[in-house]
């Protein structure tokens, strides 16, 4: 099994939103690929909660069953969806993919 996670820095301000509405509305979009692929698990998004010195604005952790799902959800086309909003409202992206 692999686990996925993806973190997200947000701009200050971006497409009319300020950082935590857009944090509010990635996390919406991603909600929508959760279950999207057969070999799709646990699916998780979270955002950084006010008072905590977080680098970092929104978390992805989700779990796959192999690379080939991993990979048919990274060309879904909801998820592809999610990246166009990403490209616009972010301003640093970390990824990490490990064996479970």
């Amino acid at each position: 099994m692999l686990r996925h996670i993806v973190m997200w820095k947000l701009k200050e301000f971006a497409e009319g939103a300020s950082r935590a509405e857009n944090a509010q509305k990635l996390k919406t979009k991603l909600e929508t690929c959760r279950s999207l692929v057969k070999g799709q698990g646990h699916f998780e998004v979270g955002i950084a909660q006010p008072g905590f010195d977080c680098t970092y604005d929104v978390v992805l952790v989700s779990d796959f069953d192999d690379t080939a799902s991993l990979q048919a959800y990274q060309i879904h086309q909801k998820h592809l969806a999610v990246k166009d909003f990403v490209a616009a409202v972010h301003e640093a992206r970390q990824c990490l993919d490990y064996e479970v």
